[in-house]
């Protein structure tokens, strides 16, 4: 049996949205489920009890810092990613992929994988997929992800197509290098922003015995109505009795664009990073607790909201005075309500799958959105 599988427990009748349980062997969850980041081996602000207090049953940590520093013998010798940070529910590492491609012009790209340079201090680096494996296999994390070039966004169909095709092949390498019955692999469609590149590209990475499926190369600055249409294409072509993996999506409008589609896991950094801004995440929108018009507002984040912050009374008077004074504890009560607010989206979406009412549960939470910003 593989170390990771999905078991489906509810179809939605009209949209390909599904409920689900992923079994990994640090424990089940319920999907659809978002997956809170923590980059450095912590999700910043945040606590694992509070992680776990909020409903988090999987996060993730990734490849490409953790590489750099403290370095995979360190977390090797500390027992595992789990021991160290003392996690002991799921994890997923990312392969780094996503974080070379950021850095633009110092990287290099080849066959045989990415040289870098350090955004910390400039020395050359280099991953490859067997390199990748190695550090993910030393991680210790439950779900390891291939290792993938994801396409910039206004790539031309020649440089999308040879990227495509190496991506198969690094997914190739990957699932011959990770060798592990504790660790299941996930492949990573790509393909730009052709949907025939994006059709073949899944049609290769599924003929691959992967234990689940990523839509990679997303969210990359393309307008919605082209991300949905890629979505579309990718996710049709994954098969149903294994997980579904939309990456780097963190708002409840792409939840919704990507449950209809299947989808059944989603990360981002988006509700930890704005809240380190001073904003909230609420079912009518953002709200920018910096703004004069909270300064004697003395009701919580959000009416019926069962975080940390609201449940104990925490003012949005009080957060605005801490986020304007500088004050840690203002942006950790903003980062646990965020985190919670997308937990809890996620378990009202499941359970509207459940009972049979997820497109009425779409059309409400979509008509009161963005009326705060």
């Amino acid at each position: 049996m593989k170390p990771v599988t999905y078991e489906l427990i509810k179809k939605d009748e009209k949209t390909d949205a599904r409920a689900g349980i992923i079994h990994t062997p640090h424990g089940s969850f319920p999907t659809p489920i978002f997956m809170p980041v923590g980059t450095q081996a912590t999700v910043k602000g945040v606590s694992p009890d509070e992680l776990k207090d909020l409903g988090a049953g999987i996060i993730l940590s990734n490849t490409y810092h953790l590489f750099l520093r403290p370095g995979l013998e360190l977390i090797r010798k500390a027992g595992g990613l789990h021991e160290f940070m003392k996690w002991d529910r799921a994890i997923l590492t990312d392969s780094g992929g996503f974080q070379v491609f950021s850095l633009g012009e110092l990287r290099k790209i080849t066959e045989e994988g990415a040289e870098f340079r350090s955004h910390l201090d400039g020395s050359k680096k280099f991953l490859s997929p067997e390199v990748s494996m190695e550090v993910q296999r030393a991680l210790g994390s439950d779900i390891v992800m291939a290792f993938d070039e994801c396409i910039p966004y206004g790539a031309d169909y020649d440089y999308s197509q040879k990227s495509t095709a190496r991506t198969a092949r690094w997914a190739k390498r990957s699932l011959d290098a990770l060798n592990s019955d504790r660790q299941g692999l996930f492949g990573i469609v790509q393909g730009g922003m052709y949907e025939d590149l994006r059709k073949k590209s899944a049609e290769e990475i599924t003929a691959m015995d992967f234990c689940g499926y990523a839509v990679g190369g997303l969210s990359v600055g393309e307008p919605p109505d082209l991300m949905g249409k890629m979505l579309k294409c990718s996710a049709e072509k994954l098969p149903e009795d294994k997980p579904r993996y939309l990456m780097g999506v963190g708002t409840p409008d792409y939840f919704i664009m990507g449950v209809s589609h299947g989808i059944d896991m989603f990360d981002c950094v988006y509700p930890t990073r704005v809240a380190r801004n001073g904003m909230a995440m609420t079912k009518t929108g953002r709200l920018v607790m910096k703004n004069s018009a909270y300064t004697e507002d003395f009701s919580p984040i959000e009416k019926d909201c069962g975080c940390y912050a609201c449940r104990n009374g925490y003012t949005r008077a009080y957060i605005r005075h801490l986020v304007r004074a500088g004050e840690i504890f203002g942006l950790r009560l903003l980062s646990l309500h965020n985190l919670y607010f997308l937990q809890d989206f996620m378990r009202r979406m499941r359970e509207a799958i459940i009972a049979d009412c997820f497109g009425e549960f779409c059309a409400e939470f979509t008509a009161n959105y963005h009326k705060h910003g």
